[in-house]
């Protein structure tokens, strides 16, 4: 698959800057991927769309505020996006760094509350791995409580205005509850209580996994060649519960609907590997064959990513195309904090 592709023309207005004040008021566009059809309806009908017994597996994946701002020795700024814990050396964080070219090991930065993050080592890439040390009072500080305590929640870069308080909330999922992602799972936004009773008296059932969204989710495709993409690995974990939901939803031939594209690879990893936690590098793109995912809900994309690959991959490019230009026709709001698609 060539990367032009994965193209499509999104008219920067419709990418929507703020969240509905209602989250499932946000409108659906249902892709039937068998009959090539298209509906339009609102995410508060989705159990319309369902039967009885379906699985619907979301990823309960928490945002953490994962950005710093701080000075080099020069009193140069430096904007750091930690991106997750490293194994070695003990309490180290990989980061993202902008503001500098490289940060030489040893090199030792200050933030505002009078800790020091210190590079310790040169990750993938070139990227930092920071470790924390002593505050100003001698008191021994983890990354973890530094992002707590000062680290700032990083929208994605097509969000054209500053962060508020609002977002804090409005950027998780109403079932977030394992800290870890940089980027929220942002199928799921549209959710709320009243959708989940409306799933439940429908007799659909719904199951939890977590995979932490990484920078790998969102980087764009630079390839010519499609299939020549690596994407960075993200962990994830899939538990007993969700397991067992999966087996009882494949035994009574019910569908498993994956909400977002995070949950479909580590659906599909677990059904590649057999394994149901680790790391995942999984890439889909048209031509993969699923192996667990019947059905999915998801958002519109960014052109050339690979989250718009794996969409293409399960219905179809030409009826994904076909689809974002019904959705533009008709003014959908695109993007994270945009309307959603089913994917039937």
């Amino acid at each position: 698959m060539r990367l032009s592709e994965l193209d499509y023309d999104l008219p920067p207005e419709l990418i929507a800057q703020e969240p509905l004040a209602e989250r499932d008021q946000a409108r659906m566009l249902v892709v039937d991927r068998r009959a090539k059809s298209l509906e339009h309806s609102r995410f508060y009908k989705l159990a319309d769309y369902l039967r009885e017994g379906d699985l619907i597996v979301m990823n309960d994946t928490r945002v953490v505020p994962a950005r710093l701002f701080a000075r080099k020795p020069s009193g140069g700024r430096v904007e750091l996006l930690m991106v997750r814990p490293v194994a070695e050396p003990q309490g180290g964080w990989i980061a993202l760094a902008r503001g500098a070219s490289s940060l030489k090991i040893g090199t030792a930065l200050s933030l505002e509350n009078g800790a020091t993050l210190k590079v310790a080592a040169q990750g993938a890439e070139g990227r930092p791995i920071m470790v924390a040390e002593n505050g100003s009072r001698g008191d021994s500080l983890r990354i973890e409580d530094i992002l707590e305590q000062q680290g700032k929640l990083a929208l994605p870069h097509y969000i054209k205005r500053k962060v508020s308080a609002a977002d804090s909330d409005d950027y998780q999922t109403i079932y977030a509850n394992a800290p870890g992602a940089i980027a929220a799972p942002t199928a799921g936004l549209h959710f709320t209580d009243r959708v989940f009773r409306q799933l439940a008296e429908a007799g659909i059932r719904t199951a939890r996994i977590t995979l932490h969204i990484g920078p790998g989710t969102f980087a764009p495709v630079r390839s010519t060649e499609v299939e020549s993409h690596t994407m960075e690995a993200e962990w994830f974990t899939i538990g007993s519960a969700a397991l067992g939901a999966i087996d009882h939803a494949r035994r009574i031939g019910a569908r498993v609907i994956a909400v977002g594209t995070s949950t479909v690879r580590s659906l599909e990893s677990w059904a590649i590997t057999g394994e149901p936690e680790g790391f995942t590098g999984l890439f889909i793109a048209p031509g993969f064959h699923f192996k667990m995912v019947d059905a999915m809900i998801t958002n519109f994309h960014m052109p050339r990513t690979t989250v718009l690959a794996l969409v293409m991959a399960l219905a179809g490019r030409e009826t994904i195309l076909d689809a974002y230009r019904e959705a533009i026709r008709r003014r959908y709001r695109m993007l994270s904090y945009g309307d959603a698609m089913l994917i039937l």
